[in-house]
């Protein structure tokens, strides 16, 4: 009897456990296979294009802001990922790279504006013109156009986006709540603690932010067969009818509480970390509006 235990896999949730991991890995491989091939493309643009105009003088300054805007900075913000991703750390990566999603609300909202610039140096800056057609002709290119790289960071925006929602998905137990939907865009994620309304204990939970919806969820139990590793939904906070305030004087220097107001219900949140309460307020406002 007691070396049964001992076979491999016979317990159902190493067995659990293990095949977690290996999904785990499979989609941070996944992410690292299409992110170099996304890093590659838009080195394209940073190298034969960017530095070299910067160097040049080619175009104007405002100009070239106007064309590429901070694609710079997103390239750098994908080199990090795509380091993270190398040594496995997924968590920390996307967490990471999460914070730079300002930069591609910019360059998205520039975008035509990029376009209209471009068209327009191309009709009037004859060695603009014979400057592109040059860069364009290298083999790296493989025929493709600097207008066919421009859009490459919002299209790879939308499938991080959606590997996002889906591992949110794979996280929560049950398919009660329904993460995968049209125009969702994922934003934030972590544990904090909840005050409960007429005192009692603080409860550890750990939140999700969307654009559209907040989500409470605790830990499943750690011995559950199937679940050990995953989150149970306890509650889905819609966004439009919320209020986000600071709640101040409750906690002495260190730390902070949020309050979220919805119709039928208040929430309040606390962290000892202070950039923690503030990067959330920050994120809940944002989403809010």
């Amino acid at each position: 009897l007691g070396s049964s235990g001992s076979l491999p896999f016979s317990n159902p949730v190493e067995e659990q456990r293990a095949r977690w991991e290996r999904k785990r890995s499979r989609t941070a491989k996944e992410l690292l296979e299409t992110e170099h091939k996304y890093l590659e493309q838009l080195d394209l643009v940073v190298t034969f294009f960017v530095t070299i105009l910067k160097a040049k003088g080619t175009l104007k300054p405002a100009v070239l802001e106007t064309i590429f805007g901070p694609l710079e900075s997103i390239y750098s913000a994908s080199h990090v990922l795509s380091l993270h991703l190398e040594r496995g750390n997924l968590g920390p990566g996307l967490e990471n790279f999460c914070q730079n999603l300002e930069l591609y609300g910019h360059y998205a909202e520039n975008l035509e504006q990029a376009n209209k610039t471009l068209r327009e140096q191309l009709r009037k800056n004859k060695s603009f013109r014979r400057f592109k057609k040059l860069q364009e002709t290298r083999p790296q290119f493989q025929g493709r156009k600097l207008e066919d790289l421009l859009p490459l960071p919002l299209q790879r925006l939308h499938q991080e986006n959606s590997l996002q929602l889906l591992r949110v998905q794979k996280l929560l137990k049950g398919q009660k709540t329904q993460i995968l939907t049209p125009g969702r865009w994922y934003i934030r994620e972590g544990w904090l603690l909840v005050v409960p309304s007429k005192g009692g204990e603080l409860k550890r939970r750990m939140f999700f932010l969307f654009s559209d919806i907040f989500i409470a969820t605790k830990p499943c139990h750690p011995l559950h067969p199937l679940n050990s590793k995953k989150l149970a939904c306890q509650a889905v906070y819609p966004l439009h009818q919320c209020l986000v305030d600071k709640v101040f004087g409750h906690t002495q220097s260190q730390g902070g509480l949020l309050s979220l107001s919805f119709p039928h219900k208040t929430l309040l949140l606390m962290s000892s970390d202070q950039q923690d309460i503030n990067e959330w307020y920050q994120s809940l406002t944002a989403a809010v509006r």
